[in-house]
């Protein structure tokens, strides 16, 4: 049986019942093939929206639905989406930057800096999306780096800092607005982030300002990663957008579904916004 991605919710409370509940007496009856079904089944409805999330992440997020009823362990878990060619692939990643301007360069606050709260360090960064008929628009993103949220994006048909600080103003906005002396913006040097306009409406709510070393993209690796995580796994299996107007909605729901949805590793399998805002459960 195959759910479609809206009814996941349904899952909470089948029959009435919990969920780990229902699964546990169902699975007295299924064969091994039966069971594996199943556990197909509702790793389907998660690649409905997020197509190449990695195994490990689904693990988690099946277990989440299963509970105690899934007696399979990750190992297991694995070699099943291998035998049926659900493995993902490692993807190669590329970077770009434009750091030939005269505007000054900021020097590298967060490097070895421990990041130990929100808003405490956003990284910003610029990607590119394909389009058929438009060739390329581009995403302009800010993360906040203890949560891994998506705090402020714009998908603008061109790289005009004006497009950059609209990201920036949704990040001050979700942060609260007004007086961010805590917060650390950390970028690449490009002339978006180094221009006057850009550097004003920082220093207008006391956001301290730091950048990457010699444009090493290392330096901003959180950002390289998000970048990643939107084009990579939710954007590419898509069909090709035929024009910005077309991929507007797609990154809208990317962006959304990596925000709500996505579990992250190196948060303890809960997604960036349930830590953003303050959930630890």
């Amino acid at each position: 049986m195959e759910y479609p991605s809206e009814t996941m919710a349904i899952l909470c409370g089948l029959f009435g019942k919990t969920k780990q509940a229902y699964y546990k007496h169902k699975r007295k009856s299924f064969s091994e093939l039966e069971v594996e079904q199943e556990i197909l089944s509702i790793v389907a409805v998660y690649r409905a929206d997020m197509p190449v999330i990695g195994g490990l992440k689904l693990y988690h997020l099946v277990r989440s639905v299963l509970g105690d009823a899934m007696d399979m362990g990750r190992d297991k878990f694995l070699n099943l989406l291998h035998r049926h060619k659900l493995i993902i692939p490692p993807r190669k990643t590329h970077h770009t930057t434009n750091s030939n301007h005269l505007y000054f360069k900021y020097p590298n606050l967060v490097k070895e800096l421990p990041i130990y709260y929100v808003n405490q360090v956003w990284v910003s960064d610029i990607t590119y999306i394909y389009t058929t008929d438009d060739k390329f628009c581009y995403l302009h993103l800010i993360t906040d780096a203890f949560s891994r949220m998506i705090i402020g994006f714009v998908l603008a048909p061109t790289l005009e800092a004006k497009y950059t600080i609209e990201a920036l103003e949704q990040a001050i906005h979700n942060a609260g607005g007004g007086n961010l002396c805590g917060t650390i913006h950390h970028s690449d040097r490009g002339v978006q982030y180094c221009c006057d306009d850009y550097v004003l409406r920082l220093k207008s709510h006391s956001i301290r300002i730091s950048m990457t070393e010699d444009s090493n993209p290392t330096d901003n690796g959180v950002a390289e990663r998000v970048n990643g995580i939107i084009k990579n796994e939710f954007l590419e299996p898509l069909p090709t957008p035929r024009t910005i107007q077309d991929a507007l909605p797609m990154v809208q729901h990317a962006v959304h579904t990596y925000n709500h949805l996505r579990p992250h590793l190196s948060l303890d399998m809960r997604t960036p916004a349930q830590v953003y805002m303050g959930n630890t459960g």
